[in-house]
């Protein structure tokens, strides 16, 4: 084969393949609220990278949101907690809002409730927290641990978009009523959310009771136990 004829069929080979990615996005776009295997929402999320790994990709939403004065949580906080764990996980933790730990460390979920939230994944599920992605609807602790508001939960939730996306996990589990109202887009009760999948995005989410609620109420982890339970079957794990 000729040099010409390689290099006209590498181009062509080139040209084939960016038109597939074309498509995919396309697609991607039409798809509202479609459930998509496991395998499709990979395709996906790896032509959005342009080549770049999960990993750099959410460490460039890190960055870009490293000085984020986009409310006034970011004039009080210590440190920006975005997000720990790993970039292709299968299922992604979502809590509400930083604590005074995790605003000192710049980690989610690393005091009490996250010793917990560690225990369930450690012990209940078999997992490392090193298997699953960890992070928050607020990137910032609200002073004196307060309810995240409105503005601030609106201002912050394209970052969290922009981190579920890349991720694309099987499932997400949403803990507690904002990051499940939050998510979910309703003002129904957690307590009747709890139990069942839902749907973000075409993703399976289960809505569970936070940690910290477990922490005051420590009849309810039962319940948890059992919203994990289903999270396991459907992902295939052992319990």
């Amino acid at each position: 084969m000729s040099n010409i004829t390689r290099n006209e069929l590498q181009a062509e080979l080139l040209h084939a393949v960016r038109g597939l990615k074309g498509q995919v996005i396309h697609n991607e776009s039409l798809a509202v609220g479609v459930d998509w295997s496991r395998s499709s929402r990979t395709v996906v999320a790896k032509a959005k990278t342009g080549g770049q790994s999960r990993g750099e990709m959410l460490e460039a939403i890190h960055q870009e949101m490293a000085d984020c004065q986009l409310c006034p949580l970011g004039r009080t906080r210590k440190n920006l907690v975005f997000g720990t764990g790993n970039p292709g996980a299968r299922i992604v933790f979502v809590g509400e809002a930083p604590g005074a730990d995790e605003d000192e460390q710049g980690i989610p979920f690393v005091g009490r409730a996250g010793q917990l939230l560690s225990e369930i994944i450690v012990k209940g599920m078999k997992l490392q927290r090193k298997d699953v992605y960890i992070c928050n609807i607020l990137k910032c602790r609200p002073p004196g641990n307060r309810n995240p508001q409105p503005d601030e939960i609106s201002r912050c939730e394209p970052f969290l978009k922009k981190q579920l996306q890349l991720i694309a996990p099987e499932v997400i589990c949403a803990l507690g009523t904002f990051a499940a109202k939050t998510l979910l887009k309703t003002d129904i009760p957690i307590s009747v959310l709890r139990g069942r999948f839902h749907s973000y995005e075409g993703i399976k989410l289960m809505p569970t009771y936070h940690p910290a609620y477990l922490l005051r109420n420590p009849a309810a982890k039962k319940q948890v136990w059992e919203d994990v339970k289903i999270i396991m079957k459907e992902l295939n794990l052992p319990y």
